[in-house]
């Protein structure tokens, strides 16, 4: 298990926009479970006035996705490190099929990212997974597609 001062050794994202908190397990190349803690002191409820009802608060779709994304990214990532975004290879998210939202998430909820590499062809990852809060599925990924440049050639 590790926490966020191992998951900023391995991939580049920071403070707003890292969105794990924990990776419970990974199997390199394989899988991997990470969670992060949803709270009512995100940025995206700062502009929530007191008038707003619960829905004011479900967790925005895009930052879900784009958390269970940075779990795959890690476990792209897990075996050749790069938590500077200026040096060594990006990890960047092409297409996503067969995403499905079901449940909204709330502060106070953690969520567990499960990702699985279906199949890895040179610098390409193709990955499926779900995203859970309990035993409840709020997301699933039917397949992302992932690829590693070297930041020299995306300058």
């Amino acid at each position: 298990m590790i926490g966020i001062d191992g998951i900023k050794k391995i991939i580049p994202h920071r403070f707003p926009i890292l969105l794990l908190d924990r990776v419970l397990d990974v199997s390199p190349g394989e899988s991997l479970v990470a969670v992060k803690a949803v709270t009512g002191t995100e940025p995206c409820y700062e502009r929530i006035g007191d008038q707003e009802g619960p829905g004011a608060y479900h967790y925005p779709w895009p930052l879900l996705l784009e958390s269970w994304a940075q779990a795959a990214a890690l476990l792209a990532l897990w075996e050749s490190p790069t938590p500077d975004v200026l040096t060594g290879d990006v990890v960047l998210a092409g297409g996503m099929r067969n995403v499905r939202f079901h449940h909204p998430v709330l502060p106070g909820q953690v969520i567990e990212h499960r990702v699985r590499m279906v199949r890895k062809v040179g610098e390409n990852a193709i990955m499926e997974g779900e995203s859970l809060v309990g035993p409840v599925v709020v997301q699933e990924m039917g397949t992302m597609i992932e690829t590693t440049r070297p930041i020299g050639v995306l300058a």
